[in-house]
C-alpha cells in the first residue's frame, strides 16, 4: 500500500508540473491578475503564462486550476479577475455577473477514452452505444460481447471495468456528457443526463480534476475514465477509438481535432456559445468541446482590464502556436477574429 500510495504522488507530481495553480511572485509596482477555473485548458494556460512573462515581466498571472464549475462560482462572485470554462455561461449566469460577462473561446480539445489494459494487442474500438453502456455501468467485464464485436482480434480480458470519473464540477464532463445525451438514445433516457456533476454507477472511482482522472487510470489495471487528450498525451496512455455519427472510428490526435472543428465552423452561434455534442464529418472526432476564458465587460481597475486583454489577445495569437504540441487544438483564423470581436467589448 505504502508503495502504490507514493507511485500515485508520483504520477501526480509529475501531473503538476502540467497542470499547477499558476502563479510567480509579484515583481515591484506590478501587476497582479487573478483568475480561476478550468482543468481542461490549464497545460496551455501555464505555458502562456510562463511565455507571457518574457513579453510583459511586470504582469503577473495566478491562474488556480480548480475546474470549471468552481471556476464559474469564483468568477460570478467577483473575486477573480478573469475565469475560466470548458461549459459556457448561461444566459442567466451572464445577467448574474455583478460586472457583466464577456466569453472568449481561447482554445479547444478532444475528450479521450482513457484505459489501462497491460498486453492489449491492438488498440481498442468502442461503437456508440457500447462506450454509452460501458459509462453507465452495464457492460461489467471486458469481454463482454459487445466489445469483443468491434475488436474480434483483441486479447480481451476477463477482467473487471473500473470506472474513473470526476468528482468536481467539471466542465470536461459536461461536454462528454452532452455528447452522450446526443449520441444514445439509451442516456438520453436512462442515463445520467448531461451536467457538470452527474451521479455515476456504484463503484465509480471518483476523482478531482483531468490530472486526477489520468493518475487513476494510469495506476489502475482494468480502468477507463475520460480527460481532455493532452493528459493522456503527457502520461502516455492509450486512448480508445470512437464511432463517430458516420460509423467511422476515430482516434483523437492533433490534426483530427484540428479537422473537426474546422468542418464545424458554421455550427459557431454569434454569440460564441458553441456546444458541438456530436461533429459533423466522415473523419471527425466525436467528442470536442471548445473552452472560454470569462472576463468582465465592465472593469473598475482599468491598468488591469488593459493588461488582461493585452494578454488574452496574445494568447489568440503567438499563445495558439503552442496548441499542438500540448494536445489541444489550434483555433482557425476565423475563429480567433471572432474572440478577438468579444474581447474589445471588455472595457
Amino acid at each position: 500500500m505504502k508503495l502504490r500510495i507514493a507511485t500515485l504522488g508520483a504520477i501526480l507530481a509529475g501531473l503538476t508540473l502540467l497542470v499547477p495553480g499558476v502563479q510567480a511572485q509579484t515583481p515591484a509596482a506590478g501587476i497582479v491578475l487573478a483568475g480561476a477555473g478550468a482543468t481542461f485548458p490549464a497545460p496551455l494556460y501555464k505555458k502562456w503564462i510562463a511565455a507571457y512573462r518574457k513579453v510583459e515581466p511586470t504582469v503577473v498571472l495566478d491562474y488556480k486550476v480548480v475546474g470549471s464549475g468552481e471556476g464559474v462560482k469564483r468568477f460570478l462572485a467577483d473575486s477573480v479577475d478573469f475565469g475560466a470554462s470548458d461549459a459556457a455561461l448561461s444566459d442567466e449566469q451572464i445577467a448574474a455577473a455583478p460586472q457583466g460577462a464577456v466569453l472568449v473561446p481561447a482554445t479547444a480539445g478532444l475528450i479521450a477514452l482513457v484505459y489501462n489494459l497491460p498486453g492489449l494487442n491492438g488498440p481498442l474500438q468502442l461503437r456508440r452505444d457500447t462506450y454509452a453502456a460501458l459509462l453507465m455501468g452495464r457492460i461489467p467485464r471486458w469481454n463482454d460481447a459487445r466489445i469483443q464485436a468491434t475488436n474480434p482480434g483483441l486479447n480481451l480480458p476477463d477482467r473487471e471495468i473500473v470506472l474513473v470519473a470526476r468528482l468536481d464540477s467539471s466542465g470536461t464532463t459536461y461536454a462528454l456528457t452532452n455528447h452522450l445525451s446526443v449520441a444514445s438514445t439509451q442516456w438520453r433516457d436512462r442515463g445520467p443526463g448531461t451536467g457538470k456533476i452527474v451521479r455515476w454507477p456504484a463503484g465509480t472511482m471518483l476523482v478531482r480534476g483531468n490530472e486526477g482522472v489520468a493518475a487513476r487510470v494510469k495506476l489502475s489495471v482494468g480502468s477507463i475514465g475520460y480527460v481532455e487528450f493532452s493528459f493522456a498525451k503527457h502520461l502516455g496512455l492509450p486512448v480508445a477509438h470512437l464511432e463517430n455519427k458516420e460509423g467511422h472510428y476515430v482516434a483523437p490526435s492533433d490534426g483530427v481535432g484540428e479537422a473537426t472543428l474546422a468542418a464545424n465552423l458554421a455550427r459557431i452561434p454569434a454569440n460564441l456559445r458553441i456546444f458541438i455534442p456530436d461533429p459533423d464529418g466522415a473523419d471527425a472526432y466525436p467528442i470536442l468541446s471548445l473552452s472560454w476564458l470569462l472576463l468582465k465587460e465592465r472593469y473598475t481597475d482599468q491598468v488591469k482590464a488593459q493588461a488582461l486583454k493585452r494578454f488574452v489577445n496574445w494568447g489568440l495569437q503567438e499563445g495558439q502556436q503552442m496548441s499542438s504540441e500540448l494536445g489541444f487544438i489550434r483555433l482557425p483564423s476565423d475563429v480567433v477574429t471572432r474572440s478577438q470581436a468579444a474581447l474589445s467589448r471588455v472595457n
